[in-house]
C-alpha cells in the first residue's frame, strides 16, 4: 500500500466504529500519526493500542470545549494536524416534522451540525498549509426522506457550512469537502435495523441501483484520497459515494 500520510497527522471523530474507524485504520496503514476521537474510552483505547502510532482523546462533539481540547491535544502532542475526518452523526429525532419536539430537534442538531461546525472552529486554524478536512454529509444532505426531517435539515447544513469553509479557506491552501454516503453497513446501521434486520437490509440494499449498501472500507478509500495530496483540486464539494441512490 501507498504511504501517502507519512508523516502526516490525520485527527478523525467518530473513530471507534464504522466508517470512522475504517479511515482510521486506512491513513495508519499508509503512514499516518492518528488522533482518534469518540465518547467510548475503553474502544478508543484499543482502537489506539491496534494502530502503528495513535492517541486516543475521549470527546464529546457536542460540547464546544471538548473539541477545542481535541486538537490542542493533537497539536500538542504531534506537533502539528495535517488533516481531520469529521464523522459523528446519527439519526435520533424520527418522526413527521410536526411530531418532532423541540428538545429532540436540538439534540439532533448539535450532534449532527454543530459537532461539525465546533470541529471545523478549531481544525483550520491548527491545519497546516496544503491540509485537507472531510465532512462526512450522508446522502440526505442532498435530498430529504419522509419521517427524517431533522437528520436532513442537520445534513444539509453540514454541506452549506463545508462550501462556504471551502470558500474562507482556499487562499490559505486549507481544503474542506464533504461526502455524501448512501448507506453503509456499519454496526450503527445495523442497530436500528428493528425486528426484522435480514429484511431491513435487503430493503436498504435495494433502494441503491447498484443493488447493495456500501462497506466501510469503499468509504475509506474515498475519504483517504480526499485527505491526501492528490485531491488538491478539490475543494467546496459534496461528493456522492452513495450506490447511485442520489442519482435515481
Amino acid at each position: 500500500m501507498s504511504q501517502r500520510f507519512t508523516d502526516k497527522v490525520i485527527l478523525i471523530t467518530g473513530a471507534t466504529s464504522g466508517m470512522g474507524r475504517a479511515v482510521a485504520e486506512r491513513v495508519a496503514a499508509e503512514g499516518a500519526k492518528v488522533v482518534l476521537a469518540a465518547r467510548s474510552k475503553k474502544a478508543g483505547d484499543e482502537l489506539a493500542a491496534s494502530l502503528p502510532d495513535a492517541i486516543f482523546v475521549p470527546t464529546d462533539v457536542t460540547v464546544e470545549a471538548d473539541v477545542a481540547a481535541l486538537v490542542r491535544q493533537a497539536v500538542e502532542t504531534y506537533g502539528r494536524l495535517d488533516g481531520a475526518f469529521n464523522n459523528v452523526g446519527a439519526a435520533t429525532a424520527m418522526g413527521r416534522v410536526t411530531d418532532v419536539s423541540g428538545e429532540a430537534w436540538g439534540a439532533e442538531l448539535a450532534l449532527n451540525l454543530s459537532s461539525v461546525f465546533y470541529s471545523l472552529k478549531y481544525e483550520i486554524p491548527a491545519l497546516t498549509e496544503g491540509g485537507s478536512i472531510v465532512n462526512n454529509a450522508s446522502n440526505l444532505g442532498v435530498v430529504g426522506s419522509a419521517g427524517m426531517a431533522a437528520y436532513s435539515a442537520a445534513k444539509h447544513g453540514v454541506v452549506g457550512l463545508t462550501r462556504s469553509a471551502a470558500l474562507d479557506t482556499a487562499a490559505n491552501g486549507i481544503r474542506v469537502n464533504a461526502l455524501t454516503t448512501g448507506g453503509v453497513d456499519t454496526p450503527l446501521l445495523r442497530r436500528n435495523m428493528g425486528d426484522s434486520p435480514d429484511e431491513a437490509m435487503r430493503f436498504a440494499a435495494g433502494l441503491h441501483p447498484i443493488g447493495r449498501i456500501g462497506q466501510p472500507d469503499e468509504i475509506a478509500a474515498f475519504a483517504a484520497f480526499l485527505l491526501s495530496d492528490e485531491a488538491k483540486f478539490i475543494t467546496g464539494a459534496a461528493l456522492a459515494i452513495d450506490g447511485g441512490i442520489t442519482a435515481a
